[in-house]
């Protein structure tokens, strides 16, 4: 199967992003199946029932959340009828799930949204709720399992690569909305830790620079703001999977004036 996964969409310029490009790219790389982070999709918190039914219509088949996933208070009733998650290790009392299993290319695919520590909000041990709930969906027989892993700290995410590599396929990791150049496989499982986001990408991660700015020169705090306007890119992996095992990947930065990179994860011996 060939999947691919879009990071961090925030505010109208990322959902632009995805109006723009999505469908064309999965004609054009031949996509199976694609995951997105909603975390920040709405005004840059969060997800609105409108914007949920935008992205989907523009091509998205599941889509994972954060710690911002509470933000909007009507995608409750969304996860019992929409393909979203939010992180799997919130406690179990919580509306949703994150975790679910698809029929992808004739394979099972699981997806799970993981949430870190460092600088989030109260959750379960993330490390034993990943451990846990591989080891379940392989006892069902599911080799295929992506995670977005939705935390601040490189040293958790990096850690959670040394937990399961060769258990999982992928695990690609968001929130700092800035791209790392880590992106690797080993041992069939492929890993970045942090995709970026897509959205603005001349401003500080996707928000207008005017209140960050602020912050950091006076100490005094204000509520961000996606700007009306900007330079805007969208960063999405690309994985062929099989068998449980990533056989290759690459990465498509692609920039409203036209420009794509493109990078190749490289694999380790």
């Amino acid at each position: 199967m060939k999947i691919a996964f879009i990071g961090d969409i925030v505010g109208r310029p990322g959902r632009d992003m995805l109006k723009m490009h999505l469908a064309k790219l999965r004609e054009e790389e031949k996509l199976d199946f694609v995951i997105a982070n909603y975390e920040n999709a709405s005004h840059g918190f969060g997800l609105t029932a409108k914007n949920c039914n935008e992205l989907f219509a523009y091509g998205v088949d599941v889509m994972t959340g954060g710690n911002h996933s509470w933000d909007k208070k009507d995608i409750l009733p969304l996860f019992e009828t929409h393909e979203i998650l939010r992180p799997h290790n919130y406690p179990e009392e919580v509306a949703g799930t994150g975790c679910r299993v698809y029929d992808v290319a004739g394979e099972k695919l699981a997806v799970l949204n993981l949430m870190g520590h460092y600088s989030m909000p109260y959750a379960d041990n993330v490390f034993r709720c990943a451990q846990k709930s591989v080891e379940r969906l392989r006892e069902d027989g599911v080799e295929n399992i992506f995670i977005d892993f939705h935390a601040e700290a490189t040293s958790e995410k990096r850690a959670m690569m040394m937990l399961l590599e060769g258990q999982v396929s992928a695990i690609i990791g968001t929130h700092t909305h800035v791209s790392s150049d880590d992106f690797q496989i080993v041992q069939g499982t492929v890993y970045l830790s942090d995709i970026g986001l897509t959205g603005c990408r001349d401003n500080v991660i996707g928000m207008d620079k005017k209140v960050p700015l602020t912050q950091f020169l006076t100490g005094m705090k204000g509520h961000f703001d996606v700007p009306k306007k900007c330079k805007k890119i969208l960063q999405i992996a690309i994985m062929e999977i099989s068998s449980g095992s990533c056989r290759s990947a690459y990465k498509l930065k692609i920039f409203d004036d036209n420009r794509v990179i493109k990078t190749d994860a490289w694999i380790e011996d």
